[in-house]
């Protein structure tokens, strides 16, 4: 994974932590102040790594009482981050079609 982002590799990391049972549901996450100073990192990169798994539904943070696991990584495809994609495909010349995680079909045309 030397290519992807370096919030990409902790979000990975701390998904297959949770997959494998080490972060049980409902276990709370260190703050982001102190996973980066554990990991030597920057403390946006562990709010980016934390945003990425909220947006999949794996962690939700609430103010005041930090973050916790709220399940596990699905197995199926993960839900297209729409940000991401348009990024990675610079200019597409034809409509991308995926579906969002009700089944819906979308079309990303820029």
């Amino acid at each position: 994974m030397p290519n992807f982002p370096l919030y990409r590799r902790i979000a990975a990391d701390l998904r297959r932590s949770i997959a494998a049972g080490r972060l049980p549901r409902g276990a709370r996450l260190p703050s982001s102040r102190v996973l980066a100073r554990q990991l030597g990192v920057s403390r946006n990169t562990v709010l980016a790594a934390y945003e990425d798994l909220a947006s999949e539904g794996v962690i939700a943070g609430r103010t005041g009482s930090g973050t916790m696991v709220v399940a596990m990584p699905a197995a199926a495809p993960m839900r297209p981050d729409p940000r991401r994609f348009l990024r990675d495909a610079g200019f597409p010349t034809d409509a991308v079609k995926f579906r969002d995680p009700d089944g819906n079909s979308l079309y990303v045309h820029r």
